[in-house]
């Protein structure tokens, strides 16, 4: 009968356990880790009799009671005991041969079976995890193959958009090895530098887009690309995977049918149909702004004739000229379209008041003076030029060029020349435009006939009423019309730029003046002459310095007025140029004060010795309490900053005791004097007015 002493599994060796168990433990881990099937059965089940000091013993693996015959024999007493996991049973020691065995000998063997179970089952999940990681590696190599044969470039990044792997299908497309790509930012791909990374498109995945990127080569190429999200276990974003594909010959293909269904293959200028669409997007914008804006039809003068005679080769590259002429008048911002044959279009949106586009379309004819020399031949052609006004007219491009072809055929009806030909749709406005294109030859002309004349209004001191200055103001004496006002004439020659070789004929005139009465003994006063922001250039200051010295002007005699609107753009160059023109000696006057908003944070940098209040806001003294409180903070700060001031359209006593009162230096107006021509202010200069020395 078998002698089986039950003991749990669990229970661990004593600590005080022979050297012969600690041996026997010892060769029982070596047999596991070494030995495999029947040899380590062998080996467990000997050791476990040499452990227990029986003559026989043996290891039965898996679950169960054993088979056939034990150890012992007929009633010899045996031990048993179960090899036994958490969760898994390796199998059963057995030993027999013994008289008896005692617990002590139960003990042991369960602390072998421990032992044992203990290390068969960390062998058999180190056995598991190998087998796992084994098919890990060869599905990833597998993946790998299946991403190195697809041509298409595949690539992963992380969060940051560090390079995490590169498939051969990149390196072709790019020229980097995977290598020398991986652990790089994807930024370095970028051919855009302000392109962004992060998009949340992308990190949803799914997100499709054309791109530009850089080869290693350095040639930049358009890429189709696709972002999905690289996801962990716990389906957390960890990444981004990215497929390329080159798409550079579709996008050449594709701009290409762009250009020629949008552009002109002659002159490369827009056709019709994309001048519509551009027309239509500015018309949008200029309506958000209730702006202005026209479209200019054009039509080529004896283009016809020429084209004609010489044939299409001359005709074509006169048109080519032609177009070019035209784009290199107009702003960056215009539009400029050849619609078909000889006819082009322009459309103007950036502009103030539609009457402005008569001289955009001077200035377009004005450019086709000069001859064109194609092929030995001397080609003069001009331009008819019809406009249409947005919205007066239509509010669409298709609608607004019709209406300027009709005009077109209008301006060439009705005037005498066809290369200066220009009518607007509206009959009103070509009234309008006659007279002002009427009043700007005029100007033109008396500039050179001698028709402008200065007028000259005293400035007078606060208290004293002595005469401290004057204003120069030019007149303007039509032959049949006689004195224009400087309201019809002043802003036209602003716009069209005229004021430049007005603001010279000033300068020079009153200089001479100003000489005539330095030699005639007349102590010093300053002589004011406004200086508009079209001539406030780097040459002003050389011009002033070369009049002075040809009339041998004391500087003190000059002082410039200048408006607060040509403070307001580069203030570096302004405030040169206004350094070199008081280092003549002349002094700067600001004019207008109060009516802009920009330069009150840069007056202290700026080297002016007056300020004027304008006379908008004189008329309303003292009534009007806005005005009061402007001026009086107006003079206020000028006195902290050590400026004189000067206030303009002062008609009314109201008006003088008022800002006598706020401490005002000078005044100016019709309480005085109104502006006089020279022979009038010098005298009542001479009779009526004493001079402050």
């Amino acid at each position: 009968m078998h002698q089986l002493i039950s003991v749990d599994p669990s229970v661990a060796p004593p600590v005080d356990a022979p050297l012969d168990f600690v041996a026997g433990t010892a060769a029982a881990c070596d047999a596991v880790l070494r030995l495999r099937g029947e040899v380590l059965h062998e080996t467990l089940g000997r050791l476990a009799a040499d452990l227990l000091d029986s003559p026989r013993g043996r290891f039965l693996p898996g679950a169960g009671e054993p088979s056939g015959a034990g150890p012992g024999t007929g009633t010899a007493p045996s031990l048993r005991q179960v090899v036994a996991g958490a969760s898994e049973q390796f199998g059963i020691y057995e030993v027999a041969g013994r008289e008896a065995y005692t617990p002590e000998d139960a003990r042991r063997l369960a602390g072998l079976a421990h032992l044992t179970a203990s290390l068969m089952q960390v062998h058999s999940l180190a056995q598991r995890s190998t087998h796992a990681y084994a098919q890990m590696e060869a599905q990833l190599a597998h993946q790998s193959q299946i991403l190195d044969q697809i041509h298409e470039s595949v690539l992963t990044m992380d969060r940051m958009g560090y390079i995490t792997s590169w498939n051969r299908g990149a390196e072709a497309l790019f020229g980097y090895t995977a290598l020398e790509a991986i652990g790089q930012n994807i930024l370095f791909l970028y051919a855009d530098e302000d392109e962004a990374f992060h998009d949340v498109f992308a990190e949803q995945g799914g997100r499709m887009m054309e791109v530009r990127r850089r080869k290693k080569s350095g040639e930049v190429f358009w890429a189709s690309l696709s972002l999905s999200p690289l996801r962990d276990l716990a389906e957390r974003p960890i990444g981004l995977i990215a497929y390329l594909t080159d798409i550079t010959e579709r996008k050449q293909a594709e701009e290409q049918l762009h250009h020629l269904a949008y552009y002109d293959e002659l002159t490369g200028l827009p056709n019709r149909t994309l001048f519509a669409r551009l027309v239509d997007q500015a018309l949008m914008v200029a309506q958000r702004n209730e702006a202005a804006g026209c479209v200019l039809f054009i039509d080529l003068n004896r283009f016809k004739r020429i084209n004609d005679t010489l044939g299409r080769r001359i005709g074509d590259e006169l048109l080519r000229q032609v177009a070019q002429r035209l784009r290199g008048t107009l702003r960056d911002e215009d539009v400029v379209a050849r619609l078909s044959g000889d006819e082009f279009a322009v459309g103007l949106f950036d502009i103030r008041q539609h009457f402005e586009a008569t001289t955009v379309a001077q200035k377009l004819q004005a450019a086709l003076d000069a001859p064109f020399l194609i092929g030995g031949h001397d080609l003069r052609v001009g331009a008819s030029i019809g406009i249409s006004v947005f919205p007066q007219d239509g509010s669409e491009a298709e609608t607004l060029l019709g209406l300027a072809d009709i005009a077109m055929e209008r301006a060439k009806q009705l005037d005498a020349n066809p290369d200066r030909s220009v009518a607007f749709y509206s009959q009103d406005m070509n009234q309008g435009m006659q007279e002002r294109m009427r009043i700007e030859s005029g100007l033109r002309q008396a500039l050179g006939n001698g028709e402008l004349t200065l007028y000259y209004q005293p400035k007078f001191e606060i208290g004293s009423d002595r005469l401290v200055g004057a204003e120069a103001l030019v007149r303007w004496v039509h032959p049949t019309r006689g004195l224009v006002p400087p309201g019809e004439f002043i802003p036209l020659a602003e716009s069209t730029g005229l004021i430049v070789q007005v603001g010279e004929w000033v300068l020079e005139q009153a200089c001479a003046q100003a000489a005539i009465w330095q030699r005639a003994g007349v102590p010093p006063f300053r002589l004011a002459v406004n200086v508009s922001a079209r001539e406030f250039t780097q040459s002003l200051p050389i011009r002033v310095a070369d009049t002075l010295a040809r009339y041998h002007l004391d500087p003190s005699w000059l002082e410039l007025e200048i408006t607060e609107s040509t403070l307001m753009h580069d203030f570096e160059r302004v405030t040169a140029i206004m350094d070199r023109i008081t280092e003549l000696g002349v002094a700067l006057s600001l004019d207008d004060f109060g009516t802009g908003y920009s330069s009150l944070s840069y007056l202290k940098r700026f080297p002016i010795h007056t300020l004027k209040i304008d006379r908008s806001f004189t008329t309303g003294i003292p009534a009007d309490q806005s005005d009061c409180a402007i001026a009086g903070t107006i003079i206020s700060m000028a006195r902290q900053l050590g400026l004189r001031v000067i206030a303009e359209g002062v008609e009314t006593v109201d008006q003088l005791a008022f800002l006598r009162e706020a401490g005002c230096d000078e005044v100016q107006g019709y309480l005085y004097a109104k502006p006089l021509p020279a022979f009038e202010f010098e005298q009542g200069m001479r009779e009526n007015w004493l001079l402050l020395v």
